[in-house]
C-alpha cells in the first residue's frame, strides 16, 4: 500500500520560489504604506465620537458605513 499525500502537503512540494519585485513596485509598496502610517495617524488625533453610530467618519466618501453597508446622509 503506498502513502498518499494531503492537498496541503501536495502543493507545498511544489511550490515554486516567489518572482522578485521590480524596483518600481517595491518603491509604489513602501509609498502606500507611508500613506496608510500618515492617515492612521491623523486618524488618531481626531476626538473620540461618544454615542455615535460607528464605522468610519461619512465624510471619507459622503455617505455612512457600518459593517460592510453603506447608506447616504
Amino acid at each position: 500500500m503506498t502513502e498518499q499525500l494531503s492537498k496541503t502537503e501536495a502543493a507545498a512540494a511544489g511550490d515554486k520560489p516567489q518572482k522578485r519585485l521590480t524596483p518600481a513596485a517595491e518603491r509604489a509598496l513602501a509609498e502606500a504604506e507611508a500613506r496608510r502610517r500618515t492617515y492612521r495617524q491623523a486618524e488618531a488625533q481626531l476626538p473620540k465620537e461618544v454615542g455615535g453610530r460607528g464605522g468610519k467618519e461619512p465624510g471619507r466618501y459622503g455617505d455612512w458605513e457600518v459593517k460592510g453597508l453603506a447608506s447616504d446622509f
